[in-house]
């Protein structure tokens, strides 16, 4: 069973996640040879202070 992570920015609409996760889910089931049913999707909605870039932390960039 293959178990996925997505780690994206907050603010994506559900709109936007289902349309990622049928994508994905038929990329795992053609490439993996499983069923949709097997396939599992994860996100993690992520705030700018969660995460560094350029040895900074996003949300100080974003007050620059």
């Amino acid at each position: 069973m293959p178990f996925i992570t997505v780690k994206v920015l907050e603010g994506k609409t559900p709109e936007q996640k289902r349309e990622l996760v049928q994508r994905m889910t038929a990329a795992v089931q053609e490439s993996f040879d499983v069923d949709a049913d097997k396939v599992f999707i994860f996100f993690e909605d992520l705030k700018p202070g969660d995460y560094g870039k350029q040895g900074e932390l996003q949300s100080f960039k974003e007050e620059k």
